[in-house]
């Protein structure tokens, strides 16, 4: 708890240490706030991931945008990236402004203010609505994984990768159901009707994390090092300027007949691939962390690294998987033709049915298996998901629409991997930070997947110059071979900052 709270602010403790069965958990009302609100959260992220690329590569003539595969892709990638990228100053919020309760309640309001704009069937508010939406998100989700932490105090390396599984598996239910009613809902009645069901979803999960904010450990306490009156003046007054620049930019687009596309994705992209370079070095740099911090700090570039090839290929699957979905797989059952954005449920379908063995896992490997080898483990299976589709899309490019086996199959791999890099990595950053900056190093775990989805949404370009198969398998030849290099990272002696300590390890 923080410094600044109360005793009535933290409901009873549970008994702390590894006998503590992992299934009382379930039974907490703090669980259920949290999992509610990540779970409608989930709703609209997966159900807005399952329309974008979709609505993008739609003719103007059906209300969709009307770019191109490649354009489409990048747009994609640059809004998964921009997510991503917005977790490190929404951490930083947490960690110094606001506090993360209060932080990750204003990430949920202002994603629902982003999914209302997107229901708006103009394209101004459109692109508005999908800059709130990743600046909502990257306030939400550093701060999330926070609190769920400091509801679990005394846990071990094991028990904080296994109530990770447990809770990705939990949220996964609303990951399944999002694509089937905003994609039925936007593919066949209208686009816009598709993103106002998320809004819908996220304004439930606001008003039930409301109800349920008593129940979490110093729900009313502040950010545990705020910042000093002079530096906060400082920040409203950016803060405002900021905003006023901004409008003026978008009111002069505007009056020009609206910015074009291709410069904006380009500078966004760029914009991606440099700030984490920068917040790295500048958290290294700066004067709040001491020597041990650093060194802390500088050992988890090995956990960074391996994320940036993941995400790059999870945000593959929201654009080229759905582009393998409506042109290269048979959707036909029985004379009904399944909407393609459907098969964006295939994804968290197999995280909800995988995730309880991977939690019983890392129960049983304990700290016998370090960070290092669970991140090549994961890479690998991403790679022979990749190596599937681009098998399925080479069949497909000589006898027409394939299977959705094969759609499912890739789908079910990188699930595996996506078990891996987020539960372990979610611990192994929230088991290193270092106090008063926790927020800030679950920032950092999400700079990985901006920097990899920023990289990733700049390759799909390429998606149309080279043939599909071939650009599968090149993720998949890449992802074998890091994952094959990457245990060699391990092995630097005594003076290596470790990946995932064990219960005995001690904590900054």
């Amino acid at each position: 708890m923080s410094a600044h709270g109360t005793a009535a602010d933290a409901p009873e403790r549970p008994p702390d240490g590894p006998e503590r069965p992992l299934r009382a958990m379930f039974r907490e009302r703090w669980f259920s706030t949290l999992f509610l609100t990540d779970m409608w959260e989930r709703f609209s992220f997966y159900g807005m991931q399952a329309l974008l690329f979709l609505y993008a590569t739609a003719p103007r003539s059906e209300g969709g945008l009307g770019l191109s595969d490649g354009t489409a892709g990048a747009l994609f990638g640059l809004y998964v990236s921009a997510s991503f990228l917005a977790a490190m100053p929404g951490g930083w919020l947490g960690d110094r402004v606001l506090g993360t309760h209060r932080a990750m309640l204003s990430g949920a309001l202002v994603i629902a203010a982003g999914h209302a704009c997107m229901a708006v069937p103009a394209q101004t508010s459109f692109y508005c609505g999908l800059m709130l939406v990743a600046c909502g998100t990257g306030m939400l989700k550093p701060n999330l994984p926070v609190i769920f932490d400091q509801m679990n105090p005394g846990a071990s390396s094991a028990q904080r990768q296994a109530a990770f599984s447990l809770f990705y598996m939990s949220v996964q239910v609303s990951a399944l159901l999002g694509p089937l009613v905003t994609g039925a809902l936007g593919e066949r009645v209208a686009w816009h009707l598709g993103f106002g069901a998320a809004a819908v979803g996220m304004v439930i999960g606001v008003l039930q994390y409301l109800h349920g904010a008593p129940s979490l450990r110093g729900a009313r306490t502040g950010p545990s090092r705020p910042l000093p009156p002079e530096a906060m003046r400082r920040l409203v007054r950016g803060a405002w300027a900021g905003l006023a620049l901004a409008v003026l930019l978008a009111a002069g687009a505007l009056a020009v007949g609206g910015a074009a596309l291709h410069p904006v994705l380009a500078l966004c992209g760029l914009g991606s691939l440099i700030a984490p370079v920068w917040y790295f070095r500048r958290l290294l740099r700066g004067g709040e962390l001491g020597t041990a911090e650093r060194v802390r700090v500088r050992g988890y570039l090995r956990v960074f690294v391996p994320s940036v090839l993941f995400w790059a290929m999870f945000g593959q699957l929201g654009s080229v998987f759905s582009l393998f979905a409506r042109e290269h797989t048979d959707r036909g059952i029985g004379g009904f033709l399944v909407p393609a954005s459907w098969f964006q449920s295939a994804h968290p379908l197999f995280l909800l049915l995988l995730a309880p063995g991977f939690a019983w896992l890392w129960l049983r490997m304990g700290a016998r298996t370090d960070g290092g080898r669970k991140f090549a483990v994961g890479l690998g299976f991403a790679a022979v998901g990749f190596s599937v589709l681009a098998t399925g899309a080479w069949l497909a490019s000589d006898d027409g629409p394939v299977s959705p086996v094969w759609l499912l199959t890739a789908f079910l791999w990188v699930a595996c991997g996506e078990l891996v890099f987020g539960p372990v990595g979610l611990s192994t950053t929230a088991e290193t930070a270092p106090e008063g900056h926790r927020g800030r190093m679950m920032g950092l775990f999400y700079l990985g997947a901006a920097l990899g989805a920023g990289l990733g949404g700049q390759l799909s370009r390429l998606v149309g110059v080279l043939p599909l198969w071939s650009y599968l398998a090149g993720f998949a030849v890449v992802a074998a071979v890091t994952a094959v290099l990457l245990p060699r990272e391990d092995r630097r002696g005594p003076g290596a900052a470790p990946l995932a300590s064990g219960p005995g390890t001690a904590r900054i």
